[in-house]
């Protein structure tokens, strides 16, 4: 053998070594695109159930899946559902599976980073990023639907459960939930983070006024990091309490709502984790300074804790909130009959999210994406919290997927959670539980279209005769109303200074 020809081996060698260490490669073999998945039975030794996937993206800054639930650049998804397959078996998934948005066979021929994902966690929502569910490495591979034939993927890696990172004032607490595990049948946790006054001290004798903050969706406890470094005026926030309470399950969002789906969180929240948190960090223990907040599904939240629980919470700060009146529901009357999720009455596409006057997301394919990956999504967390349970066990959904027409059956089974339905048959026995708490904004250019339904709750309650504030604040888009947040903090802190604890 000459020379050159050896250096041309040993050169083309170190190459195919190289690209396998990075996860480069060219999918081989001959045929239609097809993507074959399989187990590391290290990680997976008994019969698995569950939904597995193939997410692709040209993204080269993170791996696939953790943008699988990318709301605004979502990447190709394809997905299939298996039944007790056995750790020496494999999960073919080609022109028949799930895909979202795109076809496998309308793949546009090119350079991907792949990455194969199962999901296994029951309490997280997202799949690829809950403790358990397992992943394969990245591929960077050329495809093409029409030639690039079969490309192997083995999930041999698992998701890890994140730490939570303590520090001197920002504490994590941690309890299996009596209730919730007896309704699930299996342990529950409940979880928050505690953000420490500055000057908190371990002595049962010094109480602090404690602030509840719920976050949206997608956010969990670790959000106390974030409330930890809230800066106000004459630093007020560093005098109280906060509790980030962790509303993630597996089908989205608890809001803190008992559920026909997800469970008592209301009830585990108010009468297990409460008490555990002011006890432990030495909150007041007592409803006349104890305060929820919240914004966007943790604005919901907030509000129907307020509203269910009267007499635990004195006060609710509840800033751009999920729909708190079904009349408009992101724009829709879940009430009316012959109304669409899809189409308006005139048979355009319905929005769902917004940027300034532009269009980013329509209602249709938002749902399309969201039952690719399965429970989890926001339209899915909705049906999980609102809904009863159906004959199968899953929540009834309130509208066909084909058509997007509304079921209005299921609809009117949504009144028990309709915040403004709720106050209006309860106001006798309300009026005087609610008077001053209720502190409610939005935005009037929301991203989400949530203005509508605050606006009609502004005039309901206004008709009731209540004082509470409620603001629409017009160029404010979907977010904290800064200008709420000092006043909350002032409240708060001047009603523990009154010395007012009964």
């Amino acid at each position: 053998m000459k020379i050159q020809q050896l250096f041309a081996l040993l050169t083309g060698a170190l190459l195919v070594l190289a690209e396998n260490a990075l996860g480069h490669g060219r999918a081989e073999g001959s045929g239609a695109l097809q993507f074959k998945v399989s187990f590391d039975p290290a990680f997976q030794s008994t019969p698995y159930t569950g939904r597995v996937y193939v997410v692709i993206s040209d993204q080269s800054e993170e791996e696939p899946r953790m943008s699988i639930n990318n709301w605004f650049r979502p990447p190709q998804v394809f997905a299939k559902d298996v039944k007790d397959l056995s750790g020496a078996d494999s999960v073919s998934l080609g022109d028949g599976a799930l895909y979202h948005p795109s076809k496998l066979a309308d793949l546009q021929a090119r350079e991907y980073r792949v990455q194969a994902v199962a999901r296994r966690s029951p309490d997280h929502p997202v799949p690829g990023k809950g403790p358990g569910d397992l992943y394969s490495q990245v591929q960077t591979l050329t495809l093409d639907h029409a030639q690039s034939g079969l490309v192997e993927l083995r999930l041999d890696q698992v998701v890890a459960e994140p730490p939570f990172e303590e520090s001197d004032r920002v504490k994590a607490v941690e309890l299996v939930s009596p209730l919730l595990s007896k309704f699930h049948e299996r342990p529950m946790r409940l979880r928050a983070g505690v953000v420490l006054p500055k000057d908190w001290k371990d002595d049962p004798a010094v109480r602090y006024p404690v602030l509840y903050m719920i976050g949206g969706f997608g956010s969990d406890h670790r959000l106390a990091h974030r409330m930890a470094n809230m800066k106000t005026a004459d630093n007020l926030a560093d005098e109280v309490l906060i509790v980030v309470p962790d509303p993630t399950c597996y089908r989205g969002h608890s809001v803190f709502a008992d559920s026909d789906n997800n469970g008592p969180w209301g009830r585990a929240l108010v009468e297990e984790l409460i008490p555990l948190v002011e006890k432990k960090f030495h909150g007041v223990e007592s409803p006349v300074h104890r305060y929820v907040t919240g914004v966007s599904s943790g604005g919901w939240s907030s509000l129907w804790l307020q509203v269910t629980y009267p007499d635990v919470f004195n006060g609710c700060w509840s800033h751009c909130p999920d729909p708190v009146d079904f009349r408009d529901f992101q724009r829709i009357n879940l009430y009316a009959e012959g109304n669409n999720m899809y189409t308006d009455q005139r048979g355009g596409k319905r929005p769902l999210a917004r940027r300034g006057d532009r269009v980013v997301i329509e209602y249709e394919n938002f749902v399309r994406a969201e039952d690719v990956l399965g429970p989890g999504g926001q339209i899915h967390s909705f049906e999980a919290v609102f809904s009863p349970r159906a004959s199968d066990g899953q929540p009834r959904p309130l509208f066909d997927r084909a058509s997007g027409r509304i079921d209005t059956g299921v609809a009117r089974t949504w009144e028990r959670f309709d915040i403004r339905l709720v106050l209006e048959r309860n106001w006798p026995a309300l009026k005087p539980k609610l008077a001053g708490k209720l502190h409610i904004y939005a935005g009037g250019q929301d991203m989400f279209y949530l203005e509508g339904a605050v606006a009609l709750l502004k005039e309901s309650l206004h008709r009731l005769g209540s004082d509470a504030t409620v603001v629409v604040v017009p160029d404010m888009g979907h977010g904290l109303y800064r200008d709420a947040i000092e006043p909350m903090f002032r409240t708060i802190v001047g009603r523990a200074a009154g010395g007012r604890d009964n």
